[in-house]
């Protein structure tokens, strides 16, 4: 609803821009939230500039043209405070942003498929928390994106056929999973196991080699081997992401671009259109701009991940209208490398959402050497962490309820804590600070819809209606009534936001900032001890309060607790 305000007040600033002949279109209307307005415009600054008038005039000048609509509209008033131009709301927005929560009003679908790719980790092993930011900033972003109206596909490019899984292959022929793990857990053994071997007699380096030459070639015993492999380690990686609570993914295979002749295209398309220089039979290509040639092919004929990613890429571009990729900062030179390589090939450059690292107390990952904190192990610790509070706090009941709740609220503290900042700074995960309800992470927004659902319980044993459908919303008018209503209809205008911006942390404070609007009506208007009229109003905005605290907790892919 707040979206629609703020379109109405843009309409009707524009239009007493026009009537007190104004030239504004090269300027934006600088409309944004304020503490003292529902919105403000500081147009009249940037109109000063060219019209020599002090800026308080201006505003004063356009608030004189302006006409607020008639009939069933949002805005109630609209002054000149000095410089500033004030919108607020009037009581038909408040009524409509209930109806709008009841009713359940879906955006407008827009007419763009966007294909986004995430987390795309070899598959020689677990995920680990090095891969955690990438998951989950995907998966929330896909949440954002459906939630704007977007139709989207999400994919995780498979490299099935780097060095990587290619020692997984050579050693599972030398050393048998250990069926007692989970199979990526199984898998990365026998990667580290492999190493160890290669490390110690590296005379076997010939062999990985030939299984790589052999797998691209699509020699049917080595593919076979490849894809036992590959599904194994898949399989538990598929269970990490359910676990994590990671919508549905797509697998492409990058073998897939091999042998279908996409990459063969695309080298010989960047060897006659590129700046192509030879290191012996290598073939790279050197991009405007970039210090670091890009080397397309090895001497030995065999392409590279790079540019099966361009071709991947092309075949992505011609499949959808966008093109969204969430990679780690270490990839910030294969991005510039992948848009400029892409630009040769005609096609349109992917949109990149750069993350910092989650840092760590044991220092850097690394599979190979067997030196990492698994997803799973993580999920495990968060989970165990959340039981011990909630077996503190909630002694009457079961322990499988118990172990309900606290894996909502772990896997809800440790999704929440991967988004809640931008992207490009760094993070340290730790677990009190993310289950600490004081800290308003996770858990605080999850106890504030568990108490509007407790609310609500109560209302129901005391013999009221809990939820009645002729509630007057008009006698909601205390301060901080109006202010969870207002904070209510900014969802759907925070998730615009976020859907434009590819920043989902915006999405976390949103969150927070409503769970804090709900908790401070809670705690200056009784709901159940409040006169009939006014309890059944009070009960109708707690409803609407947990379907907003429920909504938002879904697009940050966070269940939402009736107890805890």
């Amino acid at each position: 609803m707040f979206l629609k305000f703020k379109n109405e007040a843009e309409r009707v600033l524009k239009d007493a821009l026009e009537k007190a002949s104004y030239e504004y279109k090269d300027l934006t209307l600088d409309l944004d939230e304020s503490e003292h307005a529902d919105l403000s415009s500081r147009i009249a600054f940037s109109l000063a500039r060219t019209y020599k008038k002090p800026p308080a005039t201006i505003a004063a000048d356009i608030v004189n043209h302006l006409e607020l609509p008639t009939g069933d509209m949002l805005i109630g008033d609209a002054v000149a405070v000095g410089p500033y131009i004030n919108f607020s709301v009037n009581d038909s927005f408040l009524r409509k942003t209930l109806q709008g929560l009841k009713n359940g009003i879906a955006a407008d679908r827009k007419k763009e498929k966007i294909i986004l790719e995430h987390t795309s980790a070899n598959p020689d092993g677990p995920l680990h928390i090095g891969h955690l930011r990438n998951a989950i900033i995907g998966d929330v972003l896909v949440r954002v994106l459906e939630r704007a109206g977007y139709e989207v596909e999400t994919q995780y490019y498979l490299n099935d056929m780097g060095r990587q899984i290619a020692v997984v292959v050579w050693g599972a022929d030398r050393i048998a999973y250990d069926e007692t793990k989970k199979a990526d857990h199984a898998v990365a053994d026998v990667y580290i196991a492999a190493n160890r071997m290669l490390e110690e007699n590296d005379e076997f380096l010939d062999e990985v080699g030939e299984l790589m030459r052999r797998y691209e070639a699509g020699d049917a015993e080595v593919v076979r081997k490849y894809e036992v492999a590959v599904q194994k380690c898949l399989s538990g990686i598929q269970a990490s992401f359910k676990r994590l609570n990671i919508q549905h993914v797509v697998f492409v295979w990058e073998s897939t671009f091999a042998r279908s002749g996409a990459v063969k295209g695309v080298i010989e398309e960047l060897t006659r259109k590129g700046n192509i220089k030879l290191e012996g039979s290598a073939i790279l290509l050197q991009l405007e701009g970039i210090e670091k040639a890009l080397v397309i092919q090895r001497a030995d004929g065999t392409s590279l991940y790079t540019t099966r990613d361009l071709a991947y890429h092309r075949w992505k571009g011609e499949n959808c209208d966008r093109v969204i990729d969430v990679f780690g900062k270490d990839h910030e030179l294969v991005s510039q490398q992948l848009s400029k390589a892409l630009e040769l090939l005609g096609v349109k450059s992917p949109e990149f959402v750069i993350f910092a690292f989650v840092s760590l107390p044991s220092g850097s990952l690394s599979t190979r050497a067997g030196r990492y904190i698994s997803a799973d192990e993580l999920m495990e610790k968060i989970e165990e962490r959340a039981y011990d509070e909630v077996d503190k706090r909630r002694t009457d009941l079961d322990d499988s309820k118990k172990r309900e709740i606290a894996r909502k609220v772990g896997i809800g503290a440790l999704r929440y804590d991967m988004v809640k900042v931008s992207p490009d700074k760094h993070i340290v995960f730790d677990f009190d600070d993310a289950l600490d309800i004081e800290k308003k992470g996770a858990p605080f927004i999850q106890y504030s819809h568990a108490r509007a659902c407790s609310i609500l319980r109560a209302a129901q044993e005391q013999g009221y209606v809990a939820v009645s459908k002729d509630y007057d919303a008009s006698r909601l008018k205390e301060p901080s009534e109006t202010e969870l209503i207002k904070k209510l209809s900014k969802l759907g205008y925070v998730i615009e936001a976020a859907a434009a911006d590819l920043k989902v942390h915006q999405v976390t404070k949103y969150a927070r900032e409503l769970a804090e609007s709900f908790n401070l009506f809670y705690k200056y208007c009784p709901v159940l001890n409040a006169e009939d009229e006014l309890r059944k109003a009070r009960l109708g905005l707690v409803d609407c309060a947990r379907i907003g605290l429920r909504d938002v907790l879904a697009v940050l892919g966070i269940e939402a607790p009736g107890e805890m």
